[in-house]
């Protein structure tokens, strides 16, 4: 079996749909170790889920369990420990947030010209003259004082006669991500459908500046203590940040009416609104453009806010609508809701950013509140 038609028995296995023809072959490919590590770090992994009930999956787990009898018993151990892991993550009880009664009548996805492809890492590097440079995975580009590999693109330390500030811009498409080390040392991940402006170099002993023209971004800026004390700060829409050395997250999408800032460590002084607010780690501040409202949470998931940077989508009592938009961001996407009542039901779950879009589909679909879907080239129809 290849890796799509492995995912989507554990996929049928996690929603308790799985034939005993499709455990049968399951059972036969997890007697590779191998295979049982890659079980083990899917169902970790990849759980998105939404019940009207308390859901416990392990009736359907023993009933796999005996398929094991016959194997040798080293293996029935491995897949004990396998299989309580998934019960552990699956006996969940969560709480559907809308009134409608789940659809029963599914129906086949129709899938035309299927043209969605995984994001991967690229972006457009504009330099200070004006010209570009397309950044690819695996693609290798140099020039006077920086580098990239494909995945990374890193400033070197300026001369120092160096006076001259000149500006690069590093833009982010859909299906896009990239790191960048500033000159400074700092880090920046940036995620899809963002762009970000910065110096080439900084000026000695001046605040250190850089621009979140738009998107989502993770700075893990290098400490004030290592530059002469000078400051760093992040303008973006209608705030500005500034640091002396932290960790922190950036979510300022265009078509999004609220900027999420979230502090996960150290301590930044958030400028908006002519107020100063002082954010403390594990808290996050939204500012709500429409309104000029700023409001500070303290009960913030971090974990969930900031996982895109380690690879994975985390929905914590997300809307289907929230969850299509930053999915139609990393598949490049056009996403249609065929059936308007689907965009305001909650889920909550952990999927693999490396997964095919079809297989989250399916996660979404077993939950029993999509009929179907259609994919039409790089447009999703969710009915």
């Amino acid at each position: 079996m290849n890796k799509n038609q492995v995912n989507k028995l554990i996929v049928k296995l996690i929603n308790n749909s799985i034939t005993e023809s499709e455990s049968n072959e399951l059972v036969k490919w997890l007697e590779d170790i191998n295979n049982l590590k890659y079980f083990n770090e899917f169902i970790e992994i990849n759980h998105l889920i939404n019940s009207k009930k308390k859901f416990d999956h392990r009736f359907s787990l023993k009933e796999f369990m005996v398929k094991t009898q016959k194997k040798e018993p080293r293996l029935r151990v491995k897949l004990f420990y396998a299989a309580a892991s998934i019960a552990i993550l699956i006996s969940i009880s969560l709480v559907v947030y809308i009134k409608n009664v789940p659809k029963n009548n599914k129906i086949d996805p129709v899938i035309v010209n299927n043209d969605i492809k995984i994001g991967t890492d690229k972006a457009v590097l504009t330099l200070g003259d004006g010209s570009t440079v397309v950044l690819d995975k695996d693609k290798h580009f140099t020039s006077n004082n920086l580098e990239s590999n494909g995945e990374d693109l890193i400033y070197k330390s300026p001369p120092k006669k160096a006076t001259k500030i000149t500006y690069n811009y590093l833009t982010i498409p859909r299906g896009g991500q990239y790191h960048v080390t500033l000159s400074d040392g700092t880090q920046v991940w940036l995620n899809s459908e963002s762009q970000l402006k910065y110096p080439v170099h900084f000026s000695k002993n001046e605040t250190r500046i850089v621009e979140l023209i738009y998107g989502e971004a993770y700075f893990k800026v290098s400490p004030s203590t290592n530059h002469n004390n000078a400051k760093f700060k992040v303008i973006s829409n209608t705030q500005d940040i500034e640091v002396l050395g932290t960790e922190f997250n950036i979510k300022a999408y265009l078509d999004e009416d609220k900027t999420y800032t979230t502090l996960v460590e150290g301590s930044i002084a958030l400028h908006s609104f002519n107020t100063k607010t002082i954010l403390k780690p594990n808290e996050q501040a939204v500012l709500d453009k429409k309104s000029n409202s700023l409001i500070i949470s303290s009960r913030v998931d971090t974990y969930s806010e900031i996982a895109w940077k380690r690879g994975l989508f985390s929905f914590k009592d997300k809307t289907l609508k929230d969850i299509m938009k930053v999915l139609s961001r990393w598949y490049d996407i056009n996403i249609i809701f065929e059936d308007k009542t689907l965009e305001t039901v909650k889920f909550k779950g952990v999927i693999s950013k490396k997964q095919n879009l079809t297989d989250i589909l399916l996660l979404i679909k077993n939950t029993n509140y999509i009929n179907s879907y259609e994919i039409k080239q790089n447009t999703l129809i969710l009915k």
